[in-house]
């Protein structure tokens, strides 16, 4: 088989050719996917068996058959959001997280959880291509980023490869936290 890591617009990021790469070590995002093929002639997806709808027969029934079922996945929906109304994704205003970046500026020191990861923040704003809402980027002391500050091909700081990363403000907490000696733990 060939396999493909595809951003989610569907172009291809990457050929996974390398069997001994990890998955993290092609900086995956949120929306990606794998696509997979089979270069196997003799399987079952050669042909189009396992990706060709028309090959498969289908039960149909008009509307009004449905409608006229006890219950149905229609009923039970309309059921759903008369009893939990949620609001308009387009009514939302597109300050989530607003409040927090407030009191997050660029330069200074900061710790990121999971993982009480250090360092600086590089970046604080809005990132559309990311998702809505704000984002802050971090310049980790350690390699222990995804990025150089470039994602998805929009530069939004710099810093050595696998040093950046850009995550929600809940996550980052800034204060004083200073550089590990990472010698501190050892003894002599």
């Amino acid at each position: 088989m060939r396999l493909k890591l595809l951003d989610d617009a569907g172009a291809m990021i990457a050929d996974l050719d390398h069997d001994d790469a990890t998955l993290a070590s092609y900086s995956p995002y949120s929306g990606f996917r794998l696509h997979i093929i089979d270069l196997d002639p003799s399987s079952l997806t050669s042909g189009g068996w396992l990706e060709d709808t028309s090959l498969v027969e289908k039960y149909k029934i008009s509307d009004e058959a449905y409608d006229k079922l006890d219950t149905n996945f229609r009923k039970f929906k309309e059921k759903m959001v008369s009893k939990n109304p949620t609001p308009d994704d387009k009514e939302q205003p597109d300050n989530d997280m607003e409040e927090l970046c407030v009191n997050i500026k660029v330069g200074e020191r900061c710790e990121v959880e999971p993982g009480a990861k250090r360092g600086a923040i590089k970046f604080v704003g809005r990132a559309e291509s990311l998702g809505r809402g704000f984002w802050v980027g971090v310049q980790y002391d350690e390699p222990l980023g995804k990025h150089d500050g470039m994602v998805k091909g929009i530069r939004f700081f710099e810093c050595p490869q696998g040093h950046g990363a850009i995550v929600r403000p809940e996550k980052v907490k800034v204060g004083d936290y200073p550089e590990r000696d990472p010698f501190e733990d050892e003894e002599i």
